[in-house]
């Protein structure tokens, strides 16, 4: 029998030779020493609730983090069930990212209920995805990281275009390509799905299952939710908390995933990079090299094991 390879077929056994090299890669190449090894900043935590009879008495879930106009930005969830139920957003900025100072008009934001934020910079335009009440996520944009416009809840629908079944669908988390969005979001923490949308009105689901799943292992086997997506050495990484405990009583720790393509993820084997009850981790370069930041129950930074720790 005579076999002909054509220039498709070449493509082809190409393309099927790199995916099972990849498949196949080792875990420290997958992940690199600077994404999983950290350690503590010895000045820990860098910034929290004031613990004062203010509106941000204490801060909770994640809040999220910016190097932008060559300012370190902080947007946080702040409340005192003392004064109010409402959950309202914060702002802090910094000259090095160790070092904060609120805002004098803080809160910056308290029409709506807002929490677990995430904000992104794109076209001269700040985006917000948070939280609301019953964990409905909704948008908010800003031209200058202060003054929010409230955008209305986020409209999330199955593959075929139906609206998602009933109940919270928290954890925005958004990434762009092109004129393409999207939007990772947990429900009840039992796993993490993707949607996305062209036009920031309709979002709708990539596949009708979640993309990150729980476990097996222990320390996520029971609740799981994505906090921030980064794209480094032409893989994405997604930085996630997850909870080995069916009361969600254990600790909340900081996980790494890293993907191809944005819907098949595969889990960090040395997880939880953070094993302590430090969570809403997220990843952002100083310049340099990435530190990680963990948002809740305060603000914590963790440097890569070859940075000085007490700079």
């Amino acid at each position: 029998m005579k076999y002909r390879f054509t220039v498709t077929n070449l493509l082809v056994l190409a393309a099927l030779l790199f995916v099972l090299d990849s498949s196949n890669l080792a875990a420290d190449e997958l992940f690199p020493d600077e994404l999983v090894h950290f350690n503590p900043y010895q000045k820990n935590p860098v910034f929290a609730g004031t613990a004062a009879d203010t509106w941000d008495n204490k801060i909770r879930e994640r809040g999220c983090i910016l190097r932008h106009g060559g300012m370190w930005h902080l947007w946080y969830t702040g409340y005192n069930d003392e004064r109010a139920d409402t959950k309202m957003l914060g702002y802090a900025t910094s000259p090095d990212g160790l070092t904060w100072k609120r805002h004098a008009e803080n809160p910056i934001f308290d029409k709506v209920w807002t929490e677990d934020v995430q904000v992104v910079h794109h076209d001269d335009t700040f985006y917000m995805v948070a939280e609301g009440l019953g964990d409905i996520p909704h948008m908010l944009t800003s031209p200058d990281g202060i003054h929010w416009t409230e955008r209305g809840k986020l409209d999330v629908r199955n593959t075929d275009g139906s609206p998602l079944t009933p109940g919270p669908y928290g954890t925005p988390t958004l990434w762009i390509e092109g004129d393409t969005w999207y939007l990772f979001y947990e429900r009840g923490d039992r796993g993490v799905w993707l949607a996305k949308s062209t036009d920031r009105k309709t979002w709708k689901n990539v596949q009708d299952s979640p993309v990150i799943d729980r476990g097996p292992d222990e320390y996520d086997r029971h609740a799981v939710a994505l906090n921030q997506v980064i794209r480094y050495r032409g893989r994405y990484y997604g930085v996630y908390h997850g909870n080995g405990d069916p009361n969600w009583k254990g600790p909340w720790t900081t996980c790494l995933a890293v993907s191809d393509d944005l819907v098949n993820w595969k889990i960090y084997p040395g997880n939880p990079i953070i094993g302590t009850n430090n969570s809403s981790g997220q990843m952002v370069h100083d310049g340099e090299q990435y530190r990680l930041y963990t948002m809740h129950p305060d603000v914590r930074v963790y440097l890569p094991q070859d940075a000085i720790s007490d700079e």
